[in-house]
Formats: structure tokens, C-alpha cells, sequence
């Protein structure tokens, strides 16, 4: 979408505060955090999702991308006690039926079981287990890159690298670099839920906290390890809240140009402690999506996760500021199935993957867990 059709989009009466922030797209400029709320609060989804189709296409073009990836998800047994996840349990709750914890031959036969396929990267998050600390993962990196030294390992949210430099009394520093001497590669962008300390004191207050969150992925980036970014929205917190996320996200990306890609996270009510608050609708999600792809303007990559979302949502956001979708997961993760998302057995084959993104005329590229172009399927299927 060229300037001159994006006018055209927007050539109807606009209110003055929204016509400024259009101007301000167009021209490249910085919206700031009170156009961000304006954003929100007065911000029709065509009027949003224009702007962020303008900003993807002229970052992107019609580049949609995916990856080949596997999650190792060892436990859901955690020390933690969130009120929005359905998918962690306690560890006095371990004997119930849907608490699991793998070992580590477990966790092997796993990675084993897709040597001689095409995948270049594995996913490992799960609860935060007290028997599994630092040293007893950064041995199970080691082993894993010994059975796929070409495989990428991104692993680990916030949350459990906290608790993890914690008990091994080490500095974050300390415990990344012991971790990616290991094979460790990237970050996820798990656990950082809402900034807003009085939303996270009220939904999550036991885990690491925003400060820490962001002091974790600031020293992962410093050594050399990027990561990516999520935020949970469509829960109890306000626009203002949202906004303050993004913002503090973008002040981190200003600092170290670390992060890969942001990924709003939808939250989902089934078998939580929130059930009683209703999710937000899909106009709401692809207005989330347009509206962070409009402010987080140093963040090259907007992810839609399809499984949490589901296949025609993602696809959808491919018109709302969205130029990756995941990857093929393989049904290999529990994490939104378990909480009422769309997709209760998350998998796609490439070829399903490919022509979903086809079917909206993008052009699908398979990448690498930090963008490079593994393969152009424009021609494939």
C-alpha cells in the first residue's frame, strides 16, 4: 500500500487527533505513548489496520514468515501461581492427572525422534520446577546440540531464568552466560504477561516482575543472545496499561536493538483462576495487533501464534500489521490448548501453512529462529 492509497484510505472525515497520527505514520515518525491510548480509545479497525498494513508492506512488503519448529515443554509443575494460566500445577497438585514432568531420556528420545527432518528449531518453556535448575538444564542444552548441533535452542522465559539464577545463587549474567556456553541460543518472549505493577501484583504477583523481566532480556542481549517479546492482553487491564508495555518494550529495543519480534498474546479463560473474565473479540485482537505493529516501530517482526488465535484469525492479521505466524509446532505444546485456545492439537504442515498464507496473496518464506531465509515456497504447492 503506497502512500497515496493509504490517503485515499483515510481521506474520509477523521477526528483531529487521529488524522495527527496518521500524518506522523505516513511521514515515518514516532506516534507517542498518548497517541498510543488515542489509538485505543478512538481507533476503528479499519482506520488501525490500515495504518499497520501501510507500515508492514513498507517494511515487509508481502513477506510472511514462518518456521520449522518442535517445543519441549519438560514440566508444568511450577513453583508459581498465576491466575491466567490453566496450565501449570503446583507441585503439591503433581499427582493429579494433567501434571506432568518428563525426564531428561524422556526429553532426548524427543529431540532423537526428529533427527532426519527438517526442523531448524527447538522451543523448550514449561513450569518452573525446583529440581530443575541452571546446571541441570545447561547439561541438557549440551546433550541436545550433541544429538543437532545445527538445531537453534531458544529456551526459557524470564520467569524461569529467574528462578533459576536464583537458587544457583548466580547473577543473570552469570546464569545466561552459563547457559549459552551450553548451546543456548535465543530468549522466548514468555512470562512478561502486563507490565503494570498493579495488574501483575493482582494476576501473577509471585514471579519475577517487570523490572526483572526486562533487566533479563537486557543482559541476554548484551551477551549476544536476542529475543523476542510478548504481552498478554484482553484480561482486567486498560489500554493505558497496554500502551505502557509497548512503550517499555520500545525504550529496551532502543537500547539494545535486541528483540526479533513482538507477540501479543491473547488471554484465554478456560480452567483458570479468571474464567469469570470474558476474552475479547476477534476485532479486538486484530485491532491489538494493528495498534502494536503501529507503535512498536523499532520492532522489525509482529508474530500472530496461530495455535492460541487459530488458523483463520492469523490469517486475517496478515492485513492488520502481522508478517510472521509461528511455525509448523508439530503439536508438540500444551500451553494454550490446555487454557480453551483455538487450536486444541496445534499442528500444521508446511504445506498447510504455505497455502494459508497464499490464500491472502503473501508470499511465504520459511526463516530461521532469528530471520534469515531458509526458503522462498512462492513456487511451492
Amino acid at each position: 500500500m503506497t502512500a497515496p492509497q493509504i490517503e485515499l484510505v483515510l481521506s474520509k472525515d477523521l477526528d483531529q487527533d487521529l488524522r495527527k497520527i496518521a500524518d506522523k505514520v505516513i511521514a515515518g515518525e514516532r506516534i507517542t505513548f498518548d497517541e498510543g491510548v488515542i489509538l485505543y480509545k478512538k481507533g476503528e479497525l479499519a482506520f488501525v489496520g490500515a495504518l499497520a498494513n501501510f507500515i508492514r508492506e513498507r517494511k515487509h512488503g508481502d513477506n510472511t514468515y514462518f518456521n520449522k519448529n518442535f517445543h519441549v515443554e519438560p514440566t508444568n509443575i511450577c513453583v508459581f501461581d498465576c491466575k491466567f494460566c490453566a496450565y501449570s500445577k503446583l507441585l503439591r497438585e503433581k499427582t493429579e492427572y494433567d501434571a506432568w514432568e518428563l525426564s531428561e531420556e524422556q526429553i532426548i528420545e524427543k529431540v532423537k525422534s526428529y533427527e532426519g527432518t527438517a526442523v531448524t528449531e527447538v522451543h523448550i518453556v514449561g513450569g518452573v520446577h525446583p529440581k530443575m535448575g541452571l546446571h541441570y538444564f545447561a547439561n541438557l542444552i549440551k546433550k541436545i546440540k550433541e544429538i543437532r548441533p545445527d538445531i537453534h535452542v531458544k529456551a526459557f522465559t524470564a520467569v524461569e531464568l529467574e528462578y533459576m539464577c536464583r537458587k544457583a545463587k548466580v547473577s543473570y549474567r552469570e546464569g545466561l552466560q552459563i547457559l549459552k556456553d551450553h548451546g543456548q541460543n535465543s530468549l522466548p518472549g514468555g512470562g512478561a504477561e502486563i507490565f503494570a505493577e498493579a495488574i501483575r501484583e493482582e494476576i501473577c504477583k509471585d514471579k519475577c516482575t517487570s523490572d526483572e523481566w526486562l533487566e533479563i532480556h537486557q543482559t541476554a542481549h548484551e551477551i549476544g543472545m536476542p529475543s523476542n517479546a510478548t504481552m498478554l492482553y484482553g484480561h482486567i487491564e486498560s489500554f493505558e496499561d497496554r500502551v505502557d508495555h509497548m512503550n517499555r518494550l520500545r525504550e529496551l529495543q532502543d537500547k539494545t536493538g535486541g528483540f526479533n519480534t513482538f507477540i501479543p498474546l491473547k488471554y484465554r479463560n478456560g480452567n483458570n483462576q479468571m474464567s469469570h473474565v470474558e476474552e475479547v473479540s476477534v476485532i479486538e485482537d486484530l485491532r491489538n495487533y494493528a495498534i502494536a505493529r503501529i507503535y512498536m516501530d523499532n520492532f522489525p517482526h509482529l508474530k500472530a501464534y496461530w495455535p492460541m488465535i487459530g488458523r483463520d484469525t492469523a490469517q486475517i492479521s496478515l492485513s492488520y500489521g502481522v508478517n510472521d505466524i509461528d511455525g509448523t509446532i508439530d503439536d508438540t505444546t500444551k500451553i494454550y490448548s490446555m487454557a480453551g485456545a483455538e487450536e486444541q492439537n496445534p499442528a500444521m504442515t508446511t504445506e498447510q501453512l504455505v497455502k494459508l498464507i497464499k490464500q491472502v496473496n503473501r508470499k511465504p518464506l520459511e526463516r530461521d529462529s532469528i530471520y534469515n531465509i531458509v526458503k522462498d515456497y512462492t513456487n511451492e504447492f
